[in-house]
């Protein structure tokens, strides 16, 4: 069943996003958990095998699992930093995670909701694994494992405990089709950025606009939206307001091209820039 939010932006834009359903986010786990064990499998052959043959094979079990902890923390922060709230496994099935008060993804979040999950999946994994069947620490566990499960069923956000304390919501992202508007601004030429207006937005901007691309333009919020999108864009950087729902298609789809490639050419570079507030303020972020 399709479940839509209202999410509005620190620009005060409303954003309609669809929640992702549990059974794609069931299956977009289990695909970055075969990725995780197959790099932890291929990394960590050769020390198991150093390991076993110096030490025996259950230190060698136990470095195992060292390894597999400490490649899946890392894995799915790193992703989700890097692709703007998605993993391998959530992009393979259209998937995003977000800020639920409609703001750029902050490290701090991402990094409560993915150590939540060593609590809510790993651990009781764990001891599933390693107690037997007629232990009560057997039953324990998976009590445990069903009631994190079964949470997100139970909740109309459809939250897990680690979206519940990082603030965070997943969402799906149907594919963004953006070919027809770009060539239809190539053939005319009618949308060109001088670096200035550019420079005005920063990276939290370039998500908050590609939420609203991907947004549905066959409602009538959805169409408003981007209007109004739209009129504060030009505003800021001092363009030509569009004047009919095509115009405003266009120069949104031409605008959030250019941005993102001008802030992909400057992190070539080492500059960072996170949100406007940052370009406004000079507190640019370097690579060192």
């Amino acid at each position: 069943m399709t479940a839509q939010r209202m999410v509005e932006t620190p620009e005060g834009v409303a954003i309609v996003v669809e929640l992702a359903d549990l059974g794609s986010r069931a299956v977009a786990l289990l695909i970055d958990l075969l990725v995780i064990f197959c790099g932890v499998a291929l990394t960590a052959l050769f020390f198991t095998w150093v390991f076993a043959l110096a030490f025996g094979s259950e230190l060698a079990t136990a470095m195992w699992h060292l390894a597999f902890f400490f490649f899946r923390g890392p894995y799915f922060l790193f992703f989700e930093l890097r692709w703007r709230g998605q993993t391998p496994g959530k992009r393979l099935l259209g998937l995003r995670v977000v800020d639920r008060r409609g703001g750029a993804l902050s490290a701090s979040g991402l990094a409560a909701r993915n150590l939540m999950r060593e609590v809510e999946v790993f651990l009781p994994l764990t001891l599933l694994a390693n107690v037997g069947s007629g232990e009560p620490m057997f039953l324990a566990a998976l009590v445990w494992v069903g009631v994190f499960a079964l949470l997100p069923m139970f909740d109309r956000d459809r939250l897990r405990l680690g979206d519940m304390i990082g603030g965070t919501w997943v969402i799906a992202v149907p594919p963004l089709a953006l070919g027809e508007d770009l060539t239809a601004r190539d053939a005319a030429g009618e949308f060109h950025f001088a670096k200035a207006q550019l420079d005005r937005y920063g990276i939290a901007e370039l998500q908050v606009l590609e939420q609203v691309l991907r947004g549905s333009k066959e409602t009538a919020a959805g169409r408003e939206t981007r209007r109004e999108v739209a009129r504060r864009i030009c505003r800021r950087i001092g363009a030509e307001e569009p004047v009919d729902r095509r115009g405003v298609d266009a120069f949104l789809a031409a605008y959030y091209a250019a941005l993102r490639e001008h802030l992909e050419r400057l992190a070539l570079f080492g500059e960072r820039r996170v949100d406007k507030r940052a370009t406004e303020s000079g507190s640019i972020e370097h690579s060192r």
